[in-house]
Formats: structure tokens, sequence, C-alpha cells
């Protein structure tokens, strides 16, 4: 299976012109030909703390894209959204499929630092989702610090990290990335923006990390860009039969 990491710079506060930029990086790696297009955390917004202003519904135009961009590439694609649902605001990463279906995950942790817990709520469901034969677990930013929230229990062959990451941090999100894949036995994809906004400056670092720790690919730093690389389920399979970690692991 084929992933695009798609390292962008969203537009702050403006979603069409976010979404048309995305179109034209998309367009610019038709050569790609990926299974799945990983977009960033609030890909089509910019990050916001407080969301009030810029809160879609499901019915808004970033789902619509998001379902007429998997119709259109035959991949599945996804990326997070500040939605407001039923009187609340959530930070919703969706994943659209070909079919028109999607999977959604609500970020559970959420940046209290920064006070984002004062105007988002909390998601309460782990969420995965099987996609061509791989199985995926939706997780957004602030979740990759908390490994039991994501730890393996045999669910999942894949985890998705959409983020927007500060460069002041980045080498945390790089070795996060690495630990969760090892301790896990799974592909990492972490796909983080670039550029700035009114919170700071973001490199990007977006990767692909495989089973035993090793990067399978990455864009390159502080630029919007997509790099391709590929999950092997055959490779997996192999390496956790070899070496049956997951069946050793804690049940919490």
């Amino acid at each position: 299976m084929k992933i695009a990491l798609v390292q962008s710079i969203p537009v702050q506060g403006n979603v069409e012109a976010s979404l048309k930029n995305l179109d034209r990086l998309i367009d610019r790696r038709k050569d790609a030909k990926a299974d799945v297009y990983v977009l960033p955390e609030m890909f089509s917004s910019g990050q916001y703390l407080d969301p009030a202003g810029i809160a879609e519904t499901m019915d808004g135009p970033t789902v619509s894209w998001l379902k007429a961009k998997s119709a259109e590439l035959d991949a599945a694609v996804c990326g997070s959204i500040a939605i407001s649902d039923d009187g609340h605001f959530v930070n919703r990463l969706c994943f659209a499929m070909p079919d028109g279906t999607m999977a959604c995950y609500d970020k559970r942790h959420l940046f209290s630092y920064s006070g984002e817990n004062q105007h988002f709520t909390s998601g309460q469901k782990r969420v995965t989702v099987g996609f061509r034969g791989v199985r995926f677990l939706l997780q957004i930013c602030y979740d990759l610090r908390f490994p039991i929230f994501s730890r393996n229990m045999n669910d999942y062959d894949a985890a998705i990290y959409v983020a927007a990451w500060p460069d002041r941090r980045s080498f945390a999100w790089d070795t996060l990335l690495r630990a969760r894949a090892l301790e896990n036995q799974s592909y990492i994809i972490g796909v983080n923006r670039t550029g700035q906004d009114q919170y700071g400056t973001y490199q990007g670092h977006s990767a692909l990390i495989g089973p035993y720790g090793d990067t399978l690919a990455a864009n390159p730093n502080d630029t919007e860009s997509i790099a391709v690389g590929t999950i092997d389920m055959d490779l997996l399979t192999r390496f956790r039969t070899k070496f049956p970690v997951l069946a050793d692991a804690d049940r919490l």
C-alpha cells in the first residue's frame, strides 16, 4: 500500500484558499498514485485554540472536499477539522474513502498547556478503520505523547498522527514517532504542517516509520511537499510472527 504524506501550509482562516492550495499540491504529484493521502491537523483552516469562528459542520466545505477528493483519486484522504457538533467543538480526524464512507475520530488528548481543553470537547472513543487490507488507528497531534492510548491490542497495522507540532519540539516529534513504531510493531504515519502562524513556526518533519523503526519516507523540512512510502503487510506479518512482542504486552 502506498501512503502519501501531504505536508502543507494552511491559509489561516481561509478554507477556500487552503483547499485550492492542496488541490495544486496534490495535482503536481499525480505520479504518486497513493492509496492513502494524509493531511495535517486542521489542514483547511489553520490552528485555532478557540474555533468558534472557523468550525464547520459535517455538511461543510472541508468534509465535502475530502469526499470529492477521495473519489477523484480513488484513494482514502484524511486530515483533521474543527467541527461543531451538537453544541460542542471537536477536533475531528476524518478518513474519507472512495466508496463514500468515512471513519471519524475526535481528539482524545487536548493540549491543556495552551488552553485547547477550554474550547474543545475531548473525544472518548478509540477509532480504527480498515482500508484495502490495512488496519489504521486514527490519532491527532498531542495523542502522540500518550502510549497507553495508542497501545496496539492486535487491532491495527499502522497508526496515523496528523499534527500542528511546533519546531521547538521537533526532537520530541521525531523520537516519539519512532518509539510508537517500535513498541507497537507497526507502521507509523506522522504528517505535520509547515510554515508559520500566530502560535509559532512548524518545520514539518513528516515521515512514514516502519515497524523496525526505520524511516521509509520523509518530507523535506520547511517545505510544502508530498512524500510517498510503502506499507508492506507481508513484511509486517513475518516480523510479528518471528518476533511476537505483542503477545507479551500489558493489557490495561
